[in-house]
């Protein structure tokens, strides 16, 4: 004869699981209901600097001076390198007398024009060596301001890679200096934190989404707030990226690090049972109901796992009595009973 239930919250407790007389079964069993539940997704990043450049040279020179010291901050406008500029100052005074020569014929030639004294040829003539001259000292001011390499943004400069009295170029190579670059630029506050998230996270993950992470070296929790998504998801490893901000005003985030990163999901209401209380099986999972006085075998599709809980997608409802020991002596069908001893 069944037993009598005695609940603890949702739960009825039994004294042991052990085999009664008539081959039924004293099991443990519990009633299912929806709880809140919340996704934590975990995830390796990589802090990146806010802006990054390399500054190169884009004119061909000799450094003259150099105006700046590693690792310090610079601000936006700060000149950092200047490149000898004389030869090219000596070409823009030519130009500009050039100019002004021609602007003095164009207006001979306009008023003699005007006057019906000279031919339109002549007319036109003035006006195109004027337009030549014109784009031939705007060319040469470009390049003398090209002598004068500024900072782009604030930020903080990294290693000197020339020194005064080098001859640098766009592509620069001597023994001294393998490749282009003067120096690093850097903007290291905010800093921006790059990570993945599966396939199946992909419609979850929205801008705004506050993450917490921590690095290596550091007791340290930090937050930062995803503002970006890729626009794809990575078809190799079916991952969608995003990008967060956080701030760094002490400059304990060092760009190039590596983050560990944990993104709370918003709570859902799901069913969940015991880690415990699942079969395996060939293709899944399967659990135990109470129909009536006898267990009932039923496959589910699980999802989310928890530190002792599994969410069940698929195969079971709110209401249903979960059969939670003695699982693996059950079969589909096999009588049981529920004791209050």
């Amino acid at each position: 004869m069944a037993g009598k239930f005695a609940m603890h919250g949702n739960r009825a407790m039994v004294v042991n699981n052990a085999r009664r007389g008539g081959g039924v079964t004293a099991v443990h069993v519990m009633v299912l209901k929806k709880e809140p539940l919340a996704d934590q997704i975990s995830a390796v990043g990589t802090i990146l600097p806010n802006e990054r450049t390399d500054v190169r040279t884009e004119i061909a020179g000799r450094v003259r001076e150099i105006h700046f010291k590693e690792g310090t901050h610079v601000k936006k406008g700060d000149l950092l390198v200047k490149i000898d500029d004389r030869e090219l100052l000596a070409q823009l005074a030519r130009a500009r007398s050039e100019l002004a020569i021609a602007k003095k014929e164009n207006d001979r030639q306009t008023e003699l024009y005007e006057q019906r004294v000279a031919s339109q040829r002549e007319y036109e003539s003035a006006a195109n060596n004027l337009g030549v001259a014109q784009a031939q000292f705007d060319l040469i001011s470009v390049q003398v301001a090209k002598t004068d390499i500024r900072a782009p943004f604030d930020g903080a400069v990294g290693l000197r890679n020339v020194s005064v009295g080098e001859y640098v170029t766009p592509t620069t190579s001597t023994a001294s200096n393998t490749n282009s670059i003067i120096t690093t630029l850097v903007q290291d506050n905010p800093v921006k934190i790059d990570f993945t998230v599966p396939e199946r996270y992909a419609g979850s993950v929205k801008k705004g989404d506050v993450v917490h992470f921590t690095v290596e070296g550091s007791p340290r929790a930090f937050d930062a707030t995803v503002y970006a998504l890729a626009s794809i998801i990575d078809p190799q490893t079916r991952t969608l990226g995003v990008r967060a901000s956080s701030p760094n005003p002490d400059g304990a985030l060092v760009p190039g690090a590596f983050a560990e990163v944990d993104l709370v999901m918003p709570e859902r209401e799901a069913v969940t049972v015991p880690s415990f209380a699942l079969v395996p099986e060939l293709r899944g999972q399967r659990v135990f109901l109470l129909h009536g006085n006898k267990a009932a075998a039923v496959s589910v599709d699980i999802g989310l796992r928890t530190e002792d809980k599994v969410e069940v997608t698929d195969g079971v409802a709110a209401g249903d009595t979960l059969i939670t020991s003695g699982i693996l002596q059950l079969k589909d069908g096999a009588p049981v009973t529920i004791t209050t001893e």
